[in-house]
């Protein structure tokens, strides 16, 4: 699975658990750090533990994710899960607002909104 697939396979899980506000951008030319990040707002902290399960059981990249400080992520309302090269970003909706993402990477394309 190449790394736009496993990003679209990402957006699948959180539409499914009912993630909101999902975006997609593509940053292949603009980051060093990813090529795809992935931002989803939840609806309280247990929703988000839910999302981040989710998201790190996918496939093959199981075992290679490991979510040791969750509980303190979702205390935070941000819980970050690095994928390689898609990084997922679950937010509380303030937390969201707060650390603006998609203002910082506003260079990056929009491939994706779900609202």
């Amino acid at each position: 699975m190449n790394s736009l697939e496993l990003a679209h396979s990402v957006v699948k899980v959180v539409e499914e658990k009912m993630g909101s506000s999902i975006l997609l951008l593509d940053l292949v030319r603009i980051s060093t750090l990813a090529d795809y990040y992935v931002i989803v707002t939840a609806g309280g902290e247990r929703h988000l533990r839910a999302l981040a399960r989710a998201v790190t059981n996918l496939g093959e990249y199981k075992r290679k994710t490991g979510m040791r400080d969750l509980d303190q992520q979702v205390e935070s309302g941000w819980v970050l899960v690095d994928l390689g090269e898609v990084i997922v970003h679950l937010f509380v909706g303030q937390q969201r607002e707060k650390f603006g993402l998609e203002k910082l990477w506003s260079s990056g394309k929009v491939l994706l909104r779900v609202q």
